[in-house]
């Protein structure tokens, strides 16, 4: 079990902009969360001018919890995003976020497909008459039986920190066979350079093509194809904030046909060229 959480900043466009105008951190769950849970992220900013972020999305599910200023916290379930995520940050703000694992929501969505949340976010008002975590908060949010929640963006980080595991502890994640089996397709394709096709990556696990869409679909959210195409990508924009790079080589590295199939594919996924993307972070 992992003691430290992950340190790259693989999906982050530009990440070292965004870490000169925020602070941002991440932080491991209780153990009991682990198996389902990839990090806490909080991210806090005191702003004179607004900043755009950009996030490449990955194949997971986040519980993102938000106070702007002295507003109202909010609360919502971001299901896994197909396109490039941009959000503009001003003034005052604070976030704490639960990154599960790809395939980890399951167990907290009650056995249902992930895949209704795929490419939408859902304000936990939205979710109060399908999911029982997210009317029990709206409940307590407008007054109703019991003590009023605690605040998941107040506080020091272990506060913080706490107040997100006593909440996910509290939803009491129900077991679902197919989880721990999807969590270790999805970590092996992240972890192995060489997964590039579907097909063969369902041979070497000894499963159908079909299954394996099947148990992502059900499980993360989106099929197979778009993990092994997304870590890729995630990879190919690391690599291209790092310094100069032969794109032909990289190219055929990471499975892409040739180098305008992998310059395709990133202006897609990026909104710029990798050519221009590395001299902006330059």
């Amino acid at each position: 079990m992992r003691h430290q959480p992950r340190g790259d900043s693989r999906g982050i466009v530009d990440p070292t902009r965004l870490l000169r105008r925020v602070r941002f951190r991440r932080h491991l769950p209780a153990a009991a969360l682990r198996p389902y849970v990839e990090h806490y992220w909080l991210v806090d900013w005191d702003l004179t001018e607004p900043l755009t972020q950009q996030v490449v999305p990955h194949p997971a599910v986040n519980v993102v919890f938000q106070r702007n200023g002295e507003g109202p916290e909010t609360a919502e379930v971001a299901g896994v995003g197909r396109e490039l995520f941009s959000i503009t940050l001003t003034g005052v703000g604070r976030v704490s976020g639960v990154q599960f694992r790809p395939g980890g929501f399951r167990p907290f969505w009650r056995g249902r497909s992930v895949a209704e949340l795929t490419g939408r976010r859902w304000p936990f008002p939205s979710l109060a008459d399908r999911w029982p975590p997210a009317a029990a908060l709206v409940a307590a949010t407008s007054g109703g039986a019991g003590p009023p929640p605690a605040s998941h963006c107040d506080g020091t980080d272990d506060e913080r920190r706490r107040a997100l595991d006593d909440l996910l502890l509290g939803w009491a994640p129900e077991a679902d066979p197919g989880t721990d089996e999807v969590i270790a397709l999805v970590e092996a394709i992240r972890a192995d350079r060489t997964v590039l096709r579907v097909d063969e990556f369902a041979r070497r696990r000894g499963l159908s093509v079909r299954r394996l869409q099947r148990l992502f679909l059900a499980h993360v959210g989106v099929g197979p194809k778009w993990v092994i195409r997304q870590y890729r990508l995630h990879e190919a924009v690391e690599q291209a904030a790092g310094g100069p790079l032969d794109w032909a080589a990289l190219a055929a590295d990471l499975g892409y046909s040739d180098q305008a199939h992998l310059v395709r594919e990133f202006t897609a996924a990026v909104g710029v060229s990798p050519a221009a993307y590395a001299r902006s972070v330059r």
